[in-house]
């Protein structure tokens, strides 16, 4: 097939949709990858997709986008690639240099969890305030808070399913104590723990909005705010105490300890401390 006759439609969109779906990917990646795709199909405009094209809409992407974000797009469109055997059209990913520290302004620090969890206390929303000791304790994915139920509360464990994987995530007991007064309060004794007014688990998009809520009256910067910040801070507080990154991998699901790394960075200003309490320096 000559690369003349590589035309992208949204028939070719929806099936390769339907095979990300079959092999069970998750339902993010899911949902990034079709966004990519099909805003590649809008810029595209109806021309046929060459390796030249491809090179021009790279160099877009670059121009537009965080290297991070071009190269999440760059893989979307090679797995549809590879999906429509389309040979010799991959395009290579930008190399994107190792970040040695954490950025702090958009890390969560202890202090601030602990502001925001008051300020959640303070407007009187309990679910939020349980919501947030939830994630941060169990370092959890927010998308997986509908594996802590009425009945892992009861147990201190739960099994959770994604991507593919099955792991056992243990509850702090403080937290199953404040959990268990909770569903007593709201009478209820299985299912999810956090649920809407009409019984269905609480979804992220809400979540995510009363989290932001809360950040005027915890004095935080809003870019800080949000569900997957309390897992990272979980991982930093048990790297700083356990040291073993093999198991925290484990506890968050992640396939590679390089994924975890990421998690366990930390800022520069700590790095400085520690290489000042070297004593190499002499005076």
């Amino acid at each position: 097939m000559q690369e003349e006759d590589n035309i992208l439609t949204s028939e070719l969109i929806e099936k390769y949709i339907f095979y990300l779906w079959e092999q069970e990917r998750a339902e993010n990646t899911v949902k990034k990858y079709s966004h990519d795709i099909k805003a590649f199909y809008r810029w595209l405009d109806g021309r046929p997709v060459t390796k030249p094209v491809l090179m021009e809409w790279k160099e877009y992407l670059v121009s537009s986008y965080a290297p991070a974000s071009v190269n999440s797009m760059l893989a979307a469109v090679n797995g549809f690639l590879q999906f429509t055997d389309w040979k010799g059209l991959s395009v290579k990913p930008l190399r994107i240099q190792k970040s040695l520290f954490c950025d702090e302004s958009k890390e969560l620090s202890e202090k601030e969890y602990i502001r925001l969890v008051e300020a959640a206390r303070q407007e009187g929303n309990e679910r939020l305030l349980l919501i947030l000791q939830t994630i941060c304790a169990t370092g959890i994915r927010v998308s997986e808070l509908k594996f802590i139920t009425a009945e892992a509360v009861q147990t201190g464990k739960t099994k959770i399913s994604n991507k593919g994987k099955q792991r056992t995530v243990f509850l702090p007991g403080k937290l199953c104590s404040l959990l268990k007064r909770y569903l007593q309060k709201e009478r209820r004794t299985k299912g999810a723990v956090f649920v809407t007014r009409t019984g269905k688990p609480v979804d992220r998009s809400n979540i995510w909005r009363d989290m932001k809520k809360l950040c005027k009256g915890a004095e935080i910067e809003p870019s800080k705010v949000f569900p997957h910040n309390l897992r990272h801070l979980f991982a930093r507080t048990y790297y700083a105490f356990e040291k073993d990154i093999a198991r925290l991998a484990d506890i968050l699901g992640h396939s590679s300890i390089n994924t975890t790394r990421i998690y366990t960075m930390e800022s520069g200003k700590i790095h400085a401390r520690q290489i000042d309490r070297l004593g190499l320096v002499i005076t």
